[in-house]
């Protein structure tokens, strides 16, 4: 699978944005610094760990990845105005975490 393929886009949603947030208000509080490393992206479905991690640093050569974590999303049931329901596609997330003392990936 070709980088490109593998790598759909930023899933920019207000949950990560939330934790985001949080991380700058309350970095005094001791929160982990860990949350600011955090991306969350939209992957190919058929892509693993591996080519996501090898995608990534392709794509952004001077970032270094920790750790992907995965999971797959369910497409929702949608129906608009009519009595037959159609659905989105199913999608997998990526959430990977930059190495300590990389820059930031956006």
């Amino acid at each position: 699978m070709n980088s490109f393929t593998v790598i759909k886009g930023l899933h920019d949603s207000e949950k990560t944005q939330h934790l985001k947030d949080l991380f700058t208000w309350r970095r005094t509080k001791g929160m982990k610094e860990e949350v600011a490393r955090k991306y969350t992206l939209q992957v190919d479905v058929r892509a693993n760990k591996h080519q996501i991690r090898r995608a990534v640093e392709e794509l952004f050569p001077k970032v270094k990845v920790a750790s992907v974590n995965t999971a797959r999303m369910n497409g929702k049931t949608k129906r608009a105005r009519t009595k037959v329901a159609g659905s989105t596609a199913d999608w997998k997330k990526a959430v990977i975490t930059l190495k300590e003392g990389e820059i930031e990936l956006l």
